[in-house]
């Protein structure tokens, strides 16, 4: 609220400012309209708002050059030029990003669906060698070590599904540690012009330094939210410890939901879908393995974004308008994600306005190497490993509550 305020702040300084300059105003003030447009840009730059930043600096070149002041007009117009250039790269930069990230993810997918394709193929074998008993446990041994990189293959390629997410939070901090580095540096240079003064400005060197310390300040925290993403990463994609520990299962799942919905944009901009949180704060800290509960929400919370994105194709969505229908009857997709603690039991529940499970189906969906996808969009194996987790790993249950057509329900519920 605080950085939408403060936008909107600049932006209405900027436009009085630009007001104050302009020729067919009757109140035109050439030095109020600095003053508006001073402090806009003080309110820009702490937001790093280069849409903004762009904006005041053109419109202080026009006010210089009817002021007579070539030389401060040259300079903001060398300003904006430069702020419209870095906005043009910066989209390229990220347009080229999202291609790498699609090819990973692509590539990961493929992976899968080979080892999937050799295992169904060793099932096969298996059962037409019943009879021959040393044959049957070479064949039930090639199964086994099929089965182990079909798994990790899986993990894989859920964080290949993770890291469209990922690069989509990372950037942000990234763009904060640029701006604010380059900043320093130009403080750097006045500072020490200003030393090699003879008669030094006390007061300005104060100021200077009191920039400086807020730059390496704002570096520092964007740095931490930075290495704090990454940390998250490697802790995703490291093998699991098996060892529980106390764990913000609230975070957890506000997280995944985040990401994943990051990496489907960054997938297809097109695909828009509604975020719905509903985390009961009495929750707090459970002892799990949080690695293992991370691929648990990351696999449900991405079978339910696939599950809206496949009505949506086939309904067509309503993406401005909240909630599951609006009274129009136009479909509007929807993932909510929520959490309750109930006597001695903790329940995550995944619920999607999606195109459900049919009936004959349910009893299907735990069963390794089932799926429902395409060839090549699934490997059979995400719910079975969520399944197992929950249930062998953490002595809880997993349901699925679900009406063809209308949306589906996983519901986790483990003891604490």
């Amino acid at each position: 609220g605080q950085i939408g305020d403060k936008k909107g702040q600049a932006g209405i300084f900027c436009f009085l400012g630009s007001l104050c300059s302009a020729d067919d105003y009757p109140g035109a003030d050439l030095q109020q309209s600095l003053d508006y447009l001073g402090r806009a840009l003080s309110l820009a730059r702490d937001l790093n708002a280069r849409d903004i930043m762009y904006d005041i600096h053109y419109h202080l070149y026009k006010t210089c050059k009817r002021l007579g002041e070539p030389a401060k007009a040259l300079d903001h117009f060398e300003t904006s030029v430069m702020l419209e250039k870095e906005m043009n790269n910066e989209a390229a930069q990220q347009r080229i990003l999202h291609l790498q990230i699609t090819h990973q993810v692509a590539q990961s997918q493929k992976e899968a669906e080979i080892y999937r394709l050799k295992n169904v193929e060793l099932a096969k074998l298996v059962e037409t060698v019943n009879s021959q008993k040393e044959q049957l446990q070479k064949t039930l041994d090639h199964l086994k070590s099929t089965q182990t990189q079909l798994i990790q293959s899986e993990k894989l390629a859920s964080l290949g599904e993770l890291t469209a997410g990922i690069a989509h939070e990372i950037q942000n901090p990234l763009n904060f540690v640029n701006n604010f580095s380059e900043l320093s540096v130009d403080l750097a240079k006045d500072l020490k012009e200003e030393i090699s003064k003879p008669d030094v400005d006390k007061g300005y060197i104060d100021e200077l330094l009191t920039d400086l310390t807020q730059n390496q300040q704002k570096i520092n925290h964007h740095g931490k939210r930075a290495a704090a993403i990454v940390s998250g990463m490697l802790y995703h994609a490291r093998a699991s410890t098996g060892k529980k520990e106390p764990t913000d299962l609230n975070a957890l799942a506000d997280e995944y939901l985040r990401l994943v919905w990051h990496g489907l944009r960054a997938k297809d901009p097109n695909f828009n879908a509604g975020m719905v949180t509903d985390f009961d704060p009495t929750v707090g800290k459970v002892e799990v393995i949080p690695q293992d509960m991370g691929r648990v929400l990351l696999n449900l919370i991405n079978n339910a974004f696939y599950a809206v994105q496949q009505r949506q194709r086939e309904e067509g969505a309503a993406q401005d308008l909240p909630g599951f229908k609006n009274l129009e009857g136009l479909y509007s997709p929807a993932v909510t994600v929520s959490t309750q603690k109930i006597d001695n039991q903790v329940i995550i529940k995944v619920k999607d306005n999606g195109t459900g499970i049919p009936d004959d189906l349910k009893t299907k969906i735990f069963q390794p190497f089932f799926t429902t996808k395409p060839t090549g969009q699934g490997t059979g194996l995400g719910l079975s490993l969520a399944f197992d987790i929950v249930t062998k790993g953490h002595g809880g249950k997993m349901l699925v509550e679900s009406s063809e057509g209308e949306g589906t329900v996983f519901v986790v519920q483990m003891p604490v």
